[in-house]
């Protein structure tokens, strides 16, 4: 981060005036908010020797600003971490980063438990928040992160979290492809609505706006009224949302042309019905950019404000200049334009690796240096790529392979359907049923009216849910993409004798 808190400070000097952050409490002049950073380094290199790696309670305010241009001031790693962790999402973070300082609100020191004696006090820094930095008085090194300068734990739904590192070049390339994709100039407001303790939100809310010479306009907690009015009353210029999120503006009461100020809304990290987003772009009075990226290879395709609706809405992009997608079949062989087969990437943004004992695990990657990302794909004759899905996403009822996102593609395209999540639920006889959470844009479908528009779309019989369940919402995790473990626990919930439409 050394580049960009360079960049900071001298802009500082020249338009201390300039808003650098606008959230929950006001603007922010970006010469206060360089101020704040530089208290912070005094107090980390009064207690510690050497570039530090600081954990830092990542809220969506000028804090995290103030603290990211604090650690660049100072040649370190800034890792991030929300401030709704629990305990062992901290420790993991311990285990994985062993940082040298840690940042964070009172709440969230008592809620972690922050040990007093490996981590003493050093002082209070952004207006009451305490410092801990390491009882020897030294750092680790900043060398030990091979280039890395900032660490976000993926928002995946199981497993373990992996602790992603990226480099500040790959921030940059990540941040320059899509202004100029979208267009951006300095001084466009950018809204930063995702919790910017997810790598995605790390970049494109915060470092991207700072690169830029823009404000960074902050939502600290998910609400579609409240965002609808910030993005609308703020002017904001671009924004990144996950699908679930930018549909839900779209239900707004009184949304209608409310995000005319949008140059584009780039919407990214799940899935993505063509239909519902025309409907949607059209009601707000913008223009969606539908987006394939991941926290290994930060945004990595776009289509352009321009396109027709059929390429922004119906693919995934075509690769920022550098980065090459391509798809392969299940020996790594690559495949010709058309074929779907496995999606491999390469390019500036691919990260340093996951960290571990400190360290980062360098990625595992082919021959000739692509990362497997998981997903299904397709290059289309134009050079835009469709994500079909991922590799392993299917329900197994009695010994058939259903594929989850064939059904969703179908469930979707039914009037009146906003979102869609389809889930195995267990059962005793089959091993799993096919359920679906349908959110809707007016009255709500049931099961038989879902089975109507399938049987007249002539969709395969053995393909269809047993189960349809109507929510208001579908189920997030704290970033806001979809939670299917959280879907997989309320269907099945629903499902159950009791609670079963059909």
């Amino acid at each position: 981060m050394k580049q960009l808190a360079q960049e900071l400070v001298d802009r500082a000097q020249e338009r201390p005036d300039d808003v650098a952050v606008i959230d929950g409490e006001g603007a922010h002049a970006l010469s206060a908010i360089v101020r704040q950073a530089q208290e912070v380094a005094t107090v980390l290199e009064r207690s510690l020797s050497g570039a530090p790696t600081v954990l830092v309670q990542a809220d969506n305010s000028w804090r995290t600003l103030a603290a990211a241009v604090a650690v660049g001031l100072r040649g370190g790693l800034i890792a991030v971490i929300s401030g709704h962790a629990a305990r062992s999402e901290y420790e993991l973070a311990l285990e994985d980063i062993k940082p040298d300082a840690v940042i964070a609100s009172p709440q969230a020191m008592a809620t972690w438990k922050v040990d007093a004696d490996a981590l003493p006090l050093a002082g209070q820094v952004l207006d009451g928040w305490p410092l801990r930095a390491s009882a020897s008085g030294r750092t680790l090194g900043v060398e030990r992160w091979d280039g890395g300068v900032a660490i976000a734990m993926t928002s995946g739904s199981t497993g373990r979290p992996k602790c992603v590192v990226q480099s500040e070049s790959a921030l940059r390339y990540a941040g320059r492809s899509t202004i100029d994709a979208v267009g951006l100039v300095p001084g466009d407001p950018i809204g930063a609505l995702v919790p910017l303790s997810s790598v995605a939100a790390f970049c494109f809310g915060l470092h991207l706006p700072a690169m830029l010479g823009s404000p960074m306009v902050c939502l600290d907690k998910w609400s579609p009224e409240d965002a609808v009015a910030l993005l609308r009353d703020r002017r904001v210029a671009w924004t990144m949302l996950v699908p679930t999120m930018a549909l839900q503006l779209s239900l707004v009461a009184g949304s209608e042309g409310s995000l005319a100020s949008l140059k584009a809304m780039t919407v990214g990290g799940g899935p993505m019905n063509a239909h519902a987003l025309e409907t949607a772009e059209l009601h707000l009075g913008t223009r969606f950019l539908r987006v394939f990226g991941m926290s290994e290879c930060l945004g990595h395709t776009t289509p352009l404000p321009s396109e027709p609706v059929e390429t922004r809405l119906g693919r995934d992009g075509r690769p920022f200049p550098g980065t090459v997608v391509r798809v392969v079949d299940a020996e790594g062989r690559p495949l010709a334009d058309g074929e779907v087969g496995n999606a491999q990437v390469r390019g500036p943004s691919l990260f340093v690796g996951y960290a571990r004992d400190g360290a980062p695990r360098p990625p595992e990657v082919t021959a000739d240096g692509f990362f497997p990302t998981g997903d299904l794909a397709r290059v289309n004759d134009d050079g835009t790529i469709n994500i079909l899905g991922r590799e392993k996403q299917v329900i197994i009822r009695g010994g058939r392979n259903i594929d989850i996102n064939e059904v969703e593609a179908a469930l979707a395209a039914i009037p009146g359907v906003a979102q869609v999540c389809v889930v195995p639920v267990p059962d005793d006889l089959l091993g799993e049923r096919a359920a679906a959470l349908l959110v809707s844009a007016g009255p709500p479908l049931d099961l038989e009216t879902v089975r109507r528009h399938l049987a007249a779309a002539d969709f395969p019989k053995f393909k269809w849910p047993e189960f349809v369940h109507a929510v208001p919402a579908l189920p997030q995790n704290r970033v806001g993409k979809l939670d299917r473990s959280g879907a997989v626990a309320l269907a099945t919930e629903l499902s159950a004798p009791s609670g079963a439409d059909g």
